[in-house]
């Protein structure tokens, strides 16, 4: 059964990325901590359909970054990745911070901390000493 981004729910695209993230900073170990029931039962779907691979490590290679393991398949790793792709230019339209060229179109200097405001349309008084 393919999976597609678009018949996903919120959850599990973000589950997805949480595997994703466990199988490459983690080599593959994932610490059930970060996990909820829901988590749980959609990763044990996967795991039948084939989507992820999944299962518990033996007992006395358990530590602290986790007692289950996870493998990604190839469509698991292309649709993490679509996803990833997606979610960063989703913050980014989103941010809350501006940079220095930004903030030299609008305020004419960007290094007064006052004026790295990304709603800040007015240069500031102070701008004039510094241009």
């Amino acid at each position: 059964m393919m999976e597609k981004l678009k018949d996903m729910s919120k959850d599990e695209k973000s589950l997805l990325l949480f595997l994703e993230t466990r199988a490459v900073d983690y080599g593959g170990r994932v610490n059930l901590q970060h996990m909820n029931d829901e988590d749980m039962d959609i990763t044990k779907g996967w795991n039948k359909r084939g989507f992820i691979g999944f299962g518990r490590i033996v007992i006395r290679c358990h530590n602290s970054d986790g007692t289950h393991w996870v493998r990604l398949s190839e469509e698991a790793w292309k649709l993490a990745h679509k996803e990833r792709k997606a979610r960063s230019k989703r913050m980014f339209e989103n941010r809350t911070w501006i940079s220095t060229e930004e903030s030299r179109e609008v305020n004419g200097c960007p290094y007064l901390s006052e004026m790295n405001n990304p709603n800040k349309e007015e240069i500031s008084p102070w701008a004039e000493r510094y241009n």
